[in-house]
This record gives C-alpha cells, sequence and structure tokens, in this order.
C-alpha cells in the first residue's frame, strides 16, 4: 500500500511540475498570430483578440482571452462578439508544438445573424463552383489547429433577415460536440420576448456538417417549447417533437421532413419547405391527428349587443398586445405580400368555436398577396360544408369572396358558436355569394355583402308558436274552438328562402314553410349588428281545430297576416285576425243576400238590396 501511494504521490509530482513547466516555459500569446492567421485562411472570416492571452490550469488546462469578436470579410459588424472566450487545449500536443483545442467556450456572447454580418464579395473576385471544405494543410510554422467542442452560455443571437423585424434570441445555451468527420450533437436552449409574447425553446440534435457550407444537415431528436402572453389562451401553448431538417446553401433552401409534433392536445404530421429568396416561397404537406383551435388561439370576445350575451367569466382573454407603431399604416393581411405559398392541409378532426369538424381538408395558394382557397371542406356531424374562395391584399384595399356551399348542417349549432341569441334549429342547406374586406365574424356582421338561397328541415324556433298564436286570436273573436296545445314553438318540415346581405342588413326574400300543422309565406329582414328582426307573414293553420264548419274550413285556406318584430331575445307580435274575420261574415253576409235577392228578383225588395249590393 505504502508503495502504491508514494507511486501516486511522484505521478502528481511529476504532472504539477509537468503543468508549472509548460505554463512558465510556454506563452499562450505566441498562439495568437497563429489562430488570426488559421481562421482567416480556412474562413475568411476576421478573429479580434483584446487583451492578453493568459493560462489556467484547473480543472481543465485552459487559455482564457479578454474580450473577443468574429467578422465576416466585408462585413460592416462582427458576426459574433463575446465578453470572454475559453479554448480548452490538449497537454500532450503541446510538447510537439501542436495546439489542439478540445473545446471552445463563449461567455456573454453575442451572435448576429443580419445583413450588417454578412460576408460581402468583392466585386473583381473569382467566383469558384464549390469552395474547398477539406483542411489546409499545416504550414512549416510547426504548429496545427483543431477544434472539437463549443459551449455557448449566457448569451444572445439577433436575427434578421433583410427587410424583416430583428428577432433577440436572450439566454442562450449551446453545446457542440463535433468529431473529425463533422458529425456533430447540439444542445441548445433560448427564450425569445416579442410583442408581449415570450417563447421558450430548447432542442437536441445530431448534425451533418460534412458538406458545410454548401449542406447541413440535422436530426432534432428532441424539440420543447412554451408560448405565453397576449393574444394566446390562458395557459399558453407548450408542445414537442422531432423532425429533420436540410439546409442547402446554393438554392438558399431549407427543408423539413419526418415532422412530428405536439401543441397542446393538437399534434401534426408532415413535410415543408422554404426558399430565402427576394420573395420566400413556402410549400406545407400537413397532416392533423387532431387540431384544436380553442387550445391555440385566444378566446374571441363575446359580442355585447344581446340583451343576454354570454358570460364567459374567468374564461375572458387577456388584453390584447398594443399594436406596434410601424404598423400603423399598414393594411390588413400586409404579410401576405412578402411571399408566396402552397399549402396542403388534412385533418382528422378539427374543433373551432365549439364546432367539431372531421375529415378536413384545404388546398391553398398565396401569390405576393392573392391568396386563392380552392378546397377547404370537411363534415360538420352528419352534414358537409365547404368554403371555397379568394383574398386579394395586392393593394391597400383588401378583398375577399367566398362561396359557401353547406349540406345537411345543423343550423343551432353555427349560431351559437357565433353568438347569435337566436333559439333556432334544424338541418340546413346553402348556396351563396358573400364578399367584404376583413375575414372575421364582426366584419361579416357589419360589412360584408352578398346573396344565397338556404333551405331548412325539421326546424324548430322556441318563443313563439304560430300555430296557437293564430288558433287562441281566433277562439277570442269568434265561437271557434282549437284542441290545446302547450308546445312554445314553431316547428315546420320545410322552409326556403332568398337571403340578401348588405352592410349587417338580412333581407328574407319568398320565405316557404310548411308542415303538417300549419303553412305559411312570408318576406322580412333582419338586422344582424342591431339584432332586430322585421318580418311578415301570412299563416295558414291547417289541422288542430276542434269540430268542422264553414268557418273552420274557411280558417284553413285563409292566410292569417302576422307581423313579428322587435329584439331576437324579446320578439314581438301583431295579428289581423279581427279583420279576417270580419270580412268573412260580410262575404258571407253578402253571398246569403245575394241569394235571397236571386229568389226573390222580381219583387221591388229584391231589386232594392240588390241594388244595395251592387254598392257596396
Amino acid at each position: 500500500m505504502r508503495r502504491v501511494l508514494t507511486t501516486l504521490m511522484i505521478l502528481l509530482v511529476v504532472l504539477v511540475a509537468g503543468l508549472s513547466a509548460l505554463v512558465l516555459l510556454v506563452n499562450p500569446n505566441d498562439f495568437r498570430a497563429y489562430m488570426v492567421r488559421q481562421v482567416e485562411a480556412r474562413s475568411g472570416y476576421e478573429l479580434k483578440l483584446d487583451g492578453p492571452l493568459r493560462w489556467h490550469v484547473w480543472p481543465q488546462l485552459s487559455i482564457l482571452s479578454g474580450r473577443m469578436s468574429l467578422t465576416a470579410p466585408g462585413a460592416a459588424a462582427p458576426l459574433v462578439s463575446a465578453d470572454n472566450m475559453r479554448l480548452d487545449v490538449a497537454l500532450i500536443p503541446l510538447f510537439s508544438h501542436q495546439l489542439q483545442v478540445n473545446q471552445v467556450m463563449l461567455k456573454g456572447a453575442v451572435i448576429q445573424l443580419t445583413p450588417q454580418t454578412e460576408a460581402v464579395r468583392k466585386a473583381d473576385a473569382p467566383v469558384a463552383p464549390r469552395e474547398n471544405t477539406l483542411p489546409d494543410e499545416p504550414s512549416d510554422t510547426g504548429w496545427s489547429f483543431d477544434i472539437g467542442s463549443l459551449k455557448v452560455a449566457d448569451s444572445v443571437l439577433v436575427f434578421q433577415h433583410e427587410g424583416d423585424e430583428q428577432v433577440t434570441v436572450r439566454n442562450i445555451s449551446l453545446k457542440m460536440e463535433q468529431d473529425e468527420n463533422h458529425q456533430a450533437t447540439i444542445d441548445f436552449s433560448g427564450r425569445v420576448n416579442r410583442d408581449q409574447r415570450d417563447l421558450t425553446l430548447s432542442l437536441n440534435a445530431n448534425v451533418n456538417a460534412a458538406d458545410y457550407p454548401h449542406q447541413l444537415t440535422a436530426d432534432i431528436q428532441q424539440l420543447n417549447w412554451q408560448l405565453t402572453g397576449a393574444d394566446l389562451p390562458s395557459q399558453g401553448i407548450a408542445g414537442q417533437g422531432s423532425l429533420q431538417a436540410v439546409w442547402r446553401e446554393e438554392q438558399k433552401q431549407l427543408e423539413l421532413d419526418k415532422l412530428d409534433l405536439q401543441a397542446n392536445d393538437s399534434s401534426l404530421k408532415g413535410q415543408a419547405s422554404v426558399s430565402l429568396a427576394e420573395k420566400p416561397k413556402w410549400v406545407f404537406n400537413l397532416q392533423f391527428d387532431k387540431l384544436n383551435l380553442e387550445n391555440l388561439l385566444a378566446v374571441p370576445a363575446a359580442d355585447g349587443n344581446g340583451a343576454d350575451a354570454p358570460q364567459t367569466g374567468q374564461n375572458q382573454p387577456k388584453q390584447p398586445r398594443p399594436v406596434i407603431s410601424s404598423n400603423l399604416d399598414q393594411p390588413d393581411y400586409n404579410g401576405l405580400r412578402g411571399f408566396t405559398a402552397d399549402v396542403m392541409l388534412k385533418a382528422n378532426s378539427v374543433r373551432w368555436r365549439g364546432i367539431d369538424f372531421t375529415d378536413v381538408s384545404s388546398q391553398m395558394f398565396n401569390h405576393n398577396g392573392l391568396l386563392v382557397i380552392s378546397d377547404l371542406s370537411g363534415k360538420m356531424g352528419d352534414g358537409q360544408i365547404s368554403l371555397p374562395g379568394t383574398l386579394d391584399v395586392r393593394t391597400d384595399n383588401p378583398t375577399a369572396e367566398f362561396q359557401p356551399r353547406l349540406d345537411n348542417v345543423e343550423i343551432g349549432t353555427i349560431l351559437k358558436a357565433f353568438n347569435y341569441p337566436i333559439s333556432l334549429t334544424g338541418k340546413m342547406a346553402l348556396a351563396g355569394d358573400f364578399s367584404g374586406t376583413k375575414i372575421d365574424a364582426d366584419a361579416f356582421r357589419h360589412d360584408w355583402q352578398g346573396q344565397a338561397h338556404v333551405e331548412l328541415k325539421n326546424t324548430r324556433m322556441e318563443g313563439l308558436n304560430f300555430q296557437q298564436l293564430v288558433q287562441q286570436a281566433v277562439e277570442r273573436s269568434s265561437n271557434v274552438t282549437a284542441k290545446e296545445n302547450y308546445d312554445s314553438a314553431t316547428r315546420l318540415d320545410s322552409f326556403v328562402s332568398d337571403l340578401t346581405l348588405d352592410s349587417g342588413t338580412l333581407t328574407l326574400n319568398g320565405m316557404e314553410g310548411a308542415s303538417q300543422m300549419l303553412s305559411l309565406t312570408g318576406e322580412g329582414s333582419l338586422d344582424l349588428v342591431k339584432e332586430t328582426a322585421d318580418t311578415r307573414f301570412n299563416v295558414r293553420v291547417l289541422s288542430g281545430w276542434e269540430g268542422e264548419g264553414k268557418l273552420v274550413d274557411f280558417l284553413k285556406e285563409t292566410p292569417i297576416p302576422l307581423t313579428v318584430y322587435g329584439k331576437w331575445q324579446a320578439l314581438n307580435y301583431s295579428l289581423q285576425v279581427d279583420q279576417v274575420l270580419r270580412k268573412h261574415l260580410q262575404d258571407e253576409a253578402k253571398r246569403r243576400l245575394n241569394e235571397w235577392a236571386d229568389k226573390n228578383k222580381d219583387s221591388q225588395k229584391g231589386k232594392d238590396v240588390k241594388k244595395l249590393l251592387e254598392k257596396l
């Protein structure tokens, strides 16, 4: 045991003596000029090291520097600058005049990927088809240079595409390990705070840089993020996933493949790519197993026009983030002008505004501000819905045109989703053409125009029973009685109408409805902003009368004028039963007098009655 301890002490003394001798005999500043030359020779970048270099021997043999910067050829600003840099070097190669850097660590770094830090090629510089990516042969200076690991802590990344706003990534933590074949593993985390939104991001990836800068491939095995802030759900958006990414420098193209991402309770798979030309071109092919937009978008504010507008309580959305002053004069959807996109989406299930859709598919194309939605369709319960259209924002006045097609869709679900306080249920079929300037529910209420034909089946309108109103009015004005009816709703087997929408006023023309109990026709209008109605019906009650008789037969064949008006949630009505009955009595009296006059046409009284009837 004593010999083992003695041997260990001798080795420790030799190691300490060797390191001490190395620190005393080798000046790290001798490497300064060599590193600067090698960086410039191999990449063209200019490396600046401020202050003297010094040794740090524990726990790792390292060279410490003060502030450093790395600038691309001809760039106006450095690509990388840091408060200090640490180079972890291998001990043994130093004895043979080799500098082998195992790890580079930057602390307090600022990495700027902006137009000001991009390399500028000289006008007379030759253009080679491909740059040499292999390491240069060692010169006869007697030194070699190699980096196997990079670590960045407490740093900042500034990213800006030309003409766009800057995006700043803070609290960056980066660790990269690279082997001799340029295969690297990367651990990254950072945080982006912008427009009152906070994004926390972390990832683990395997990177193939063998053909860099011409091509860079990354297999992102674990990606995690959390997004919170203004215009987002109260719980924020959190998720994870994996994907493969390929960057092609010559084409300035980024390809994303094998996307497998989750966000809250939504998930997607697919592929995407972007070509970063003057106007980027995006291509998306995405498949959603489940897309719950209610957990990805902020809850829309309830329309408070109605007296009983829904109270969202604690589910009320946060205050929206303030409008950026530089965007105040920008027209709506201005961002669509700056790129082209070809998008294909499919979803097994989608939830939006309390509506569940299935088998949803969409195909759309944006060409620098002209968005063409050739297909946007899906199933809604037992029905089908299709919403193709266009959005043109190439001028300062956006225009939107859509051609909705609905078949066997529950109308009550749609009315509830958009907070219309109308108690109407039934299966709807609709075909129409509508146009406006802005795509949202409030703009549709106020500013859109269009026409449509609508058909409803098995409808039930709560609050007013047309049959009951007519029969009760008849009972009060005559000796005719009706069967007791306790239903407070109007039921129709079928209903059709033509609709015309003009800046909040929905005009109903050619209304026709029928059931076993009644038949009606009418016309009128609905104010979508004030939520009021002004409608006029002619109602024939076909059944529900007690007994038979000429008056009952007359009532079955005679339309009774009915006016329904006022606020949707407190409708008023007006019936003209007395006038109809009075006219019926008058007609019946005229008929009987005519019969009597015809029987006594030869008498003076008969002639006088006939003359009187002719004057009436």
